[in-house]
């Protein structure tokens, strides 16, 4: 009798493992088997019971905290180091895709390294060819034939920011060791790039509170990130500039990617985002200090958008500048102008506009 009970229990316990297996394979499945296992924070209560837990089903008491605020007796909560300055949404809506042409041969390599990088995360994502446009306009496409899913989307922004926090900390560290040695003021470049650093690591963050990467997904981006951290290094001691070209290119494809999500949300490609009960998390609430009336997720993309946009003009611009002796342009005073916003220069500024 026990032994039926058991084998009656393990042939269950398989068969949900199957079902299991399955379904996961069904909702989040991507070309290369990247796998992510994602919970949305809005609530459709009367779907629960019979349809799986997509990012729109699952009701907030089940949703796993990845990082959960430390209880102690006496903090209450701990700030951002760096507080997000904000946006209007006249700003954010004013950002459009746009591309700085090469000029020099190490431009023109950091461009090509930036292209075949994302030619590859294309194909990891389930991007096809159709995003690709004719070599006069070398920009991504913001209108493909075949869209791709919240889940998609989500494990493309996961892989992307865990990877666009490394440049600003290994030049801001660099750049506090080299003043270190020589004894001379770094004139502002350090807090920028690490505040880029900490801002593309709350991007993350914010990701990370509507999924769960794979096994698979964080050996790519353990991998990705520990070649990448060294070949920058590498580079930065070499030549600071190219970095700077290469990161400046590299946020014209975070603006271009998140724009197409802008577009696939307004066109009704991704319903789930466009539910206006979906609750986009209370980290990124916090941090982009959103008001009311602008939380959802089209508003927390045009943010992390603007963001980006931000870099892409600061990188351009620091790639523009004697990088041991020209101050920080961006936390500069100036003498007869207010500081250049980098938001609206998607090239970047010429050394002779702020120097």
């Amino acid at each position: 009798m026990i032994s039926t009970t058991m084998q009656t229990r393990a042939h269950v316990s398989r068969q949900a493992v199957k079902l299991a297996r399955a379904a996961n394979h069904a909702l989040v499945g991507s070309p290369l088997g990247l796998r992510l296992t994602c919970a949305g924070a809005a609530q459709h209560h009367h779907h629960i019971a019979a349809s799986p837990r997509l990012f729109s089903t699952t009701p907030q008491n089940h949703l796993r905290d990845f990082f959960p605020a430390k209880d102690t007796p006496r903090i209450l909560v701990t700030k951002a180091a760096w507080p997000h300055p904000g946006y209007t949404m006249e700003e954010m809506l004013a950002v459009e895709p746009a591309h700085r042409k090469p000029r020099t041969f190490s431009d023109w390599a950091a461009w090509k390294i930036v292209r075949f990088a994302r030619f590859l995360m294309d194909k990891a994502t389930g991007m096809g060819r159709d995003q690709q446009v004719d070599k006069n306009n070398p920009t991504t496409s913001v209108v493909a034939q075949k869209p791709l899913t919240e889940a998609q989307w989500l494990i493309r922004f996961v892989f992307l920011e865990s990877i666009a926090g490394v440049p600003g900390m290994v030049g801001g560290m660099i750049r506090h060791l080299s003043s270190l040695r020589r004894m001379k003021r770094d004139n502002g470049w350090i807090e920028t790039l690490l505040e880029e650093s900490y801002n593309e690591r709350m991007h993350l963050l914010t990701f990370m509170k509507m999924c769960e990467p794979g096994w698979f997904m964080k050996l790519m981006i353990i991998g990705a990130q520990g070649v990448f951290f060294n070949a920058l290094f590498l580079m930065y001691l070499v030549h600071p500039q190219v970095v700077h070209r290469f990161v400046g290119y590299l946020e014209e494809e975070a603006v271009h990617t998140y724009t197409r999500a802008v577009r696939e949300i307004e066109d009704g490609h991704l319903p789930k985002w466009a539910d206006p009960k979906f609750q986009i998390p209370d980290i990124a609430v916090q941090y982009w200090r959103m008001p009311e009336s602008s939380r959802t997720m089209k508003d927390l993309v045009l943010y992390i958008r603007a963001d980006e946009a931000g870099h892409r003009g600061v990188n351009h611009t620091l790639g523009n500048l004697n990088q041991k002796e020209d101050p920080n342009p961006f936390v500069s005073t100036f003498k007869d102008r207010e500081p250049p916003n980098p938001v609206s220069k998607a090239t970047g500024y010429e050394r002779g506009d702020v120097i």
